[in-house]
């Protein structure tokens, strides 16, 4: 056919349902990407990690095996490996001046191909930015080499734990409700049975000490018929110096604590301000680290132990999250992308700032009275919506109040008008909303016996009161049934 001379109208129809039909499929295809395309951060991570690989080695992998973990490219152990800070200090042909320095946390990936090669990349948590490196180095405690990838069983599952071999099956009950009690002196364990308590929380702090110097608590709890409740602290300036190590040797401690019968283990505390975790270093990423290692040794040395994430602290101070310090919610967001609910039985919680009864999601009378935390729904909602596969542990759960003491110290001034008899009330109140919720496991209430009074009004909280009354027990036994 000459060029210029029109198409026949039947060629011209059959041309046109062609071009229809490649635009349709075109249309289906993308649709049906789109569709499938994961949302999760750590999937995403992945599917970069690969491509990155893929490009630079011209050709598709074959993935038989692989495994991550959560990465410090600012740490020392980093340092003293490659030379140098940053995402891309694993790769030599970036030179000194151009390594991206501010870029210094991230997932590494480890990816083991059908011809036995492995390879390594790294992703930034923003997804932002990623590296190739040069050679496979993975931390002794992660396993290390493509013969140990290929070994594990579980390297390659999304739902495994960052970067370790699969830990065994946790057998810990994460069903039902139970209620208990923060005891410092534990000298009232009746009044404690009288409210329907089952757990005592007791708080270890951690200097080095082997796990038998604390094997009496677990003993004496179980002797008096009560479950226990470990929350486990330990030196943060000791964090700063080696995190990789102290987490390793932290775990080690917990896991003897599981062996010698702890029914369940909080690890760490508040670890989102800098009162109780290295200023500089507070990230929900960094703490997920020590999480994912504590969880493995416990689980090997008790699957029956369940596993508390540390309850962060409720605050809004921050404004948002930083390595100086940062606000609960976005500390949480960063542990999910982290991989937290991998390796947690139940999400630990705190909440001790109520002043208004236990239903209401407004009214506080304080000058911040829109924030969260001054409201146990909004807190449960808000802590569930991060893990809702996972039950919450309130593992501090109190009502401050100065009646028969004495004028509550400034920075506490927030609950001068709590009474005794409405924190009676309001712990009857918690009790039955988080026992009807569905999703807590257990209610800890701080706190049971402290006769400390001072800056930190610890005896305000105390259910216990001057004269060894109780009168919260009483009300707390009637929300448990009687």
């Amino acid at each position: 056919m000459r060029s210029g001379t029109s198409l026949p109208a039947f060629w011209r129809l059959i041309a046109l349902a062609l071009a229809l039909a490649v635009a349709l499929t075109a249309t289906a295809q993308d649709e049906a990407e789109t569709a499938d395309t994961p949302t999760d951060p750590l999937t995403q991570a992945l599917m970069q990690a690969r491509e990155l690989i893929e490009e630079e080695h011209g050709g598709a992998l074959k993935v038989m095996r692989w495994r991550f973990y959560e990465d410090d490219w600012a740490s020392e152990a980093s340092l003293q490996v490659y030379g140098s800070f940053g995402i891309d200090n694993c790769v030599a042909e970036v030179p000194m001046l151009l390594k991206r320095a501010d870029e210094l946390f991230g997932w590494t990936f480890s990816i083991l191909d059908a011809s036995g090669k492995e390879y390594q990349a790294r992703v930034s948590y923003d997804l932002e930015e990623t590296a190739l490196c040069d050679e496979v180095r993975v931390p002794p405690r992660y396993g290390g080499t493509a013969a140990a990838a290929a070994a594990d069983p579980a390297a390659g599952d999304p739902a495994g734990d960052p970067g370790q071999t699969a830990p065994p099956p946790s057998t810990a009950n994460t069903g039902g409700f139970e209620l208990g009690g923060q005891a410092l002196s534990f000298a009232h364990p009746n009044h404690m049975k009288n409210a329907r308590m089952t757990w005592v929380k007791r708080q270890v702090k951690w200097h080095g000490e082997s796990a038998g110097t604390f094997q009496s608590w677990i003993d004496h709890a179980h002797g008096l018929g009560f479950r226990i409740l470990l929350s486990v602290i330990g030196d943060k300036n000791q964090i700063a110096g080696n995190p990789g190590g102290y987490y390793q040797n932290f775990a080690n401690f917990l896991a003897g604590l599981a062996r010698g019968g702890a029914d369940a283990i909080e690890v760490w505390n508040e670890m989102n301000i800098d009162r109780e975790w290295p200023s500089g270093q507070i990230s929900g990423g960094n703490y997920t680290q020590m999480l994912s290692a504590a969880y493995h040794a416990i689980k090997s040395a008790n699957s029956g132990t369940l596993v508390v994430s540390g309850a962060p602290a409720p605050t809004g101070f921050f404004q948002g999250c930083g390595p100086g310090g940062g606000d609960d919610d976005c500390y949480l967001r960063e542990m999910a992308a982290a991989g937290a609910a991998n390796v947690m039985d139940c999400v630990g919680v705190h909440y001790n700032a109520g002043i208004v009864p236990p239903d209401a999601t407004s009214g506080a009378p304080v000058g911040s009275s829109g924030h969260y935390s001054w409201y146990l729904p909004r807190m449960m909602q808000l802590y569930r919506s991060f893990f809702p596969s996972k039950p919450l542990c309130i593992t501090e759960l109190g009502y401050l109040t100065g009646e028969g003491i004495g004028a509550l110290p400034g920075g506490f001034a927030w609950a001068s008008g709590n009474t005794l008899a409405e924190q009676a009330a309001w712990l009857a109140g918690a009790i039955h909303r988080t026992r009807g919720s569905g999703y807590v496991r257990m209610m800890i209430v701080w706190n049971v016996d402290s006769t400390h009074w001072g800056a930190d009004p610890q005896s305000g909280y105390a259910i216990v009161r001057p004269g060894g009354g109780c009168p919260a027990c009483d009300t707390m036994r009637v929300a448990m049934g009687g």
